[in-house]
């Protein structure tokens, strides 16, 4: 590649969005951010062994799911707190992105980044089915499990845009490609964002 630039993904739960997102990084040989970004915001907020971890561990207690925190992208804070938590994550963003080339999974970082001259913007979706497929075999959870996970926290995703960002995380507006990530699979699709990235940035 010849310039730097930077690709957001978006997706919706049992997608498979995030190990499409891990596996374009290693074809592309970029870096990959997705969690390490919650942690980072923590850290430069000084929060005491990460409260947004403790936020979500209480999550988890609640919905007694190892993926509720899913639900909680800021955790369960007060409203000040998740402001400050998303506006210390939008700072992580901008500063990756200003460093090196790189992809970035969630966070509102295709808002974030929106206005990024060399960015391209994607959404991971699937169909119902297949995302409960999916949730079952790579996940290992229980049909009945999998099914209100996924309306669950594809809520939460959607609220949690729309309250930051101010639209919905597949609004094509908003986005340079919305892909069904079932008709390829994560190596067919991986393959084929990679080829649309080369074309689009050059080698």
């Amino acid at each position: 590649m010849n310039k730097k630039y930077v690709v957001t993904i978006t997706r919706e739960f049992g997608s498979l969005g995030r190990p499409i997102a891990k596996l374009m990084a290693e074809k592309l040989g970029i870096e990959y951010y997705d969690r390490d970004i919650v942690e980072q915001a923590a850290k430069k907020l000084n929060l005491p062994t990460s409260v947004i971890d403790e936020m979500e561990e209480s999550a988890k207690k609640v919905q007694k799911s190892p993926f509720a925190r899913m639900m909680y992208p800021l955790g369960k804070g007060t409203d000040l707190m998740q402001d400050k938590i998303f506006e210390a994550q939008q700072n992580i963003i901008s500063f990756l992105t200003e460093r090196e080339t790189c992809i970035i999974v969630g966070r509102c970082s295709d808002f974030t980044l929106s206005e990024v001259e060399n960015s391209i913007h994607i959404f991971i979706y699937a169909p119902f089915k297949d995302r409960v497929r999916n949730c079952i075999e790579t996940l290992h959870m229980e049909e009945a499990e999998a099914k209100k996970m996924i309306v669950a926290v594809d809520e939460a995703r959607d609220s949690y845009h729309m309250q930051y960002a101010g639209y919905l995380p597949n609004d094509n507006k908003h986005k340079d490609i919305l892909i069904n990530s079932s008709v390829l699979g994560i190596e067919g699709t991986a393959d084929y964002l990679v080829d649309f990235i080369r074309r689009k940035f050059g080698e």
